[in-house]
Order: C-alpha cells, then sequence, then structure tokens
C-alpha cells in the first residue's frame, strides 16, 4: 500500500450523517460501530414551571392591617413609654393622618369637577344654601297646606289626663286655623277638651284607623278620597313639625326628600 496516498478518514456516507440531525452529536446513534457503543440520547430536560405570582392583598385587607398595626404600636407605647416606642407610634399616626387628609382633598375636588354626584346640590349643608333650601321648603308646604282642606282632615286621639295633650291642643288649632283644616278632636278617657269643645268619645275609632295602642296625643291624617288613614305621629309636635309630616306624607315620594 502506498503510504503516501491520503487515508480519508470519512466517506462520503459518513459526511452525509454527520450532516443529519445534529452532526457528530448524532454520529454513534446512527453507525454499527460495535457491541461497545450504544445510543442513549439524554432526553431535553422540560422546561421549569412560571413560578406564580404572589396572592394580591385586597384593599380592604391592607387597612384593617394597618389598623391592626396602628393599634400594636399604639399598645406598645403604652405598655414601654420609650422615646423610640412613643415616636414610632407618633410617626405611623402622621403616615395615616396624611392619607386620610389626601382621600379627603380628592374626594372635594372630584365633587367640584363632577356635580352630577353631589349631594349636597340637593340638599345644602353650608350656612345660606341651608338657609334657602328651608325658605324653599316652606314655600312649597305652605302651598300644599293651602290646598289640603279640600281632600284631608285630622282626628286628634287625646285623654283628659294627658299633659301633653294641654300643650298639644292649641298648637294643633293654630295649625288647623291657618290652613282651614277640619280636626276631630277624640277622647280616650271620656273626658272633655276646652279647645276643641266639640269632641267625640273613642267607640272603636282608633282601633279601626289601624293606629295600635292608647297613646296620647296622637294624629292621623284621614284621606277622605281614598278613605286611608295616613298616621302623622304620636307625641308632642310643633307645629312646623306638623305641617312638614303632613307635607312629606303627602306631596312626596319615599326617598325623594334625603
Amino acid at each position: 500500500m502506498d503510504d503516501s496516498a491520503p487515508v480519508s478518514t470519512s466517506t462520503g456516507r459518513d459526511k452525509g450523517i454527520y450532516d443529519q440531525e445534529g452532526g457528530e452529536g448524532d454520529l454513534y446513534c446512527r453507525r454499527k460501530l460495535g457491541s461497545w457503543f450504544y445510543c442513549d440520547k439524554p432526553k431535553a430536560k422540560p422546561a421549569s414551571p412560571a413560578s406564580a405570582p404572589p396572592p394580591q392583598i385586597s384593599a380592604d385587607a391592607q387597612l384593617k392591617e394597618i389598623g391592626k398595626q396602628l393599634d400594636e404600636l399604639k399598645a406598645q407605647a403604652i405598655l414601654e413609654p420609650t422615646e423610640a416606642n412613643v415616636l414610632a407610634y407618633i410617626r405611623f399616626q402622621r403616615e395615616q393622618l396624611d392619607r386620610s387628609s389626601t382621600f379627603a382633598d380628592v374626594w372635594q375636588r372630584a365633587l367640584w369637577q363632577n356635580p352630577q354626584d353631589d349631594y349636597t346640590l340637593q340638599r345644602p349643608v353650608s350656612t345660606i344654601g341651608k338657609r334657602a333650601w328651608i325658605d324653599n321648603r316652606k314655600a312649597d308646604r305652605n302651598a300644599a297646606m293651602a290646598r289640603l282642606s279640600q281632600r284631608y282632615g285630622v282626628y286628634y286621639f287625646y285623654a283628659q289626663s294627658c299633659s301633653a295633650c294641654e300643650i298639644q291642643a292649641p298648637i294643633l288649632k293654630s295649625v288647623s286655623d291657618s290652613n282651614r283644616l277640619s280636626v276631630v278632636a277624640v277622647s280616650m278617657d271620656g273626658g272633655p277638651n276646652r279647645v276643641f269643645p266639640n269632641y267625640v268619645v273613642d267607640s272603636g275609632q282608633r282601633a279601626r284607623m289601624g293606629l295600635p295602642g292608647n297613646a296620647t296625643p296622637a294624629l292621623v291624617l284621614f284621606d277622605t278620597l281614598t278613605k286611608r288613614p295616613i298616621p302623622i305621629g304620636t307625641g308632642l309636635m310643633a307645629a312646623d313639625e306638623i305641617m312638614d309630616r303632613i307635607f312629606v306624607l303627602t306631596k312626596t315620594k319615599p326617598g325623594s326628600d334625603f
């Protein structure tokens, strides 16, 4: 054999094997090199699953935690009133006060810029606003009261032995006279009434109206159109309160006045 002839280290077939599926790394899996060689390609490692994000703490839980921390710092400052403990409590409390002040400020700014959500425009809280609201309310109430006598009357349940009834009777009389409301005074104990001399003794009227008990003084508005009794209230009431209650019960819907 000519030693000078170049020796091929790989055949064309072998080169093709090198080029397939990773080349040299797949050599022993594709060539028969004897019983000492075997193919046991390592399996690809599975991708490690992405770590789950930490659970989100709700705003409510955070707020409660702040409250607990504040209580703990306060208790610690009281039980061990060192300068460090007291300052820790003061500083943490100040942080919460600042947070509360910021909330109040943003609340006010939001209402200024979104008047449709500002309840104080419906029910003012400022001194001048409340005064204007009350004046308008009284004008509406007085106009409504002037027409009530055409449809409504008032049952006044009293007792001669009731000291509050002695005060209530003249107040009710002034409301009746100024608004032309008819009043039927009903004596629960049979005693007379000096303000309403044309009284009647109770013979079941109160029970038929669905007014429980015998407490006095008690006022019931009676709708002559629907024949429906409308309890106004029990106990001593001022003239303005009586008229306000009548106005609310006859001219407003539940929830519209608040």
